[in-house]
């Protein structure tokens, strides 16, 4: 249970839930709606090239806060790097529960996992229960779908740009990524 991963922790540590997922971004990007005029067909871009990143993404809902790192590819090592950007940003003092799928690279005994984060694993296949997969929607809608990006570069800017969209929306994290089942008990 959650009370057992956490009993070495002092009395009266804050702990903040986060959320945590990957997504990947690039040039053979999705189509999205759009609002038009009836009759009307508005023109989609839509690109046949292959390159891409990954947006590592982590989510506080309660406390309306992010932190992300577009990479190259998705393994053990860019996971570890996101994990200790998401330590950076756990508040001072606090302690991090992090939810997470069972990709293999969140698995291995080979990431170090920092000394203010305690992994829990969601079930298989379920991922409704993680609420970045919605951040992914909320960025792919707003600010990454329907577009061609020129190179790597491109896709890596539009990344951090659109990350950085959110993270400027407190509020807007809270409420994608507010989860009943996961605060329930916690004062917030």
């Amino acid at each position: 249970t959650l009370k057992a991963h956490l009993a070495d922790l002092p009395p009266r540590t804050p702990v903040e839930i986060w959320f945590q997922d990957e997504a990947r971004i690039g040039q053979k990007n999705g189509l999205v709606r759009q609002w038009a005029r009836r009759g009307t067909r508005p023109r989609q871009p839509a690109d046949q090239r292959y390159a891409n990143a990954y947006l590592f993404g982590a989510i506080c809902p309660a406390k309306g806060k992010g932190a992300a790192l577009a990479l190259p590819y998705v393994d053990t090592e860019m996971m570890q790097l996101h994990l200790d950007e998401i330590s950076r940003h756990v508040e001072k003092g606090a302690h991090a529960v992090l939810l997470l799928d069972r990709a293999g690279w969140h698995t291995t005994a080979k990431l170090v996992m920092p000394k203010n984060i305690t992994p829990i694993l969601l079930p298989s296949r379920a991922p409704e229960l993680n609420p970045v997969e919605n951040v992914w929607q909320y960025l792919r809608q707003n600010w990454l779908s329907n577009r061609v990006f020129e190179n790597y570069d491109a896709i890596i800017d539009a990344a951090c740009d659109a990350w950085r969209k959110l993270t400027d929306q407190p509020k807007t994290i809270a409420s994608i990524g507010m989860r009943d089942w996961a605060h329930i008990g916690q004062a917030l």
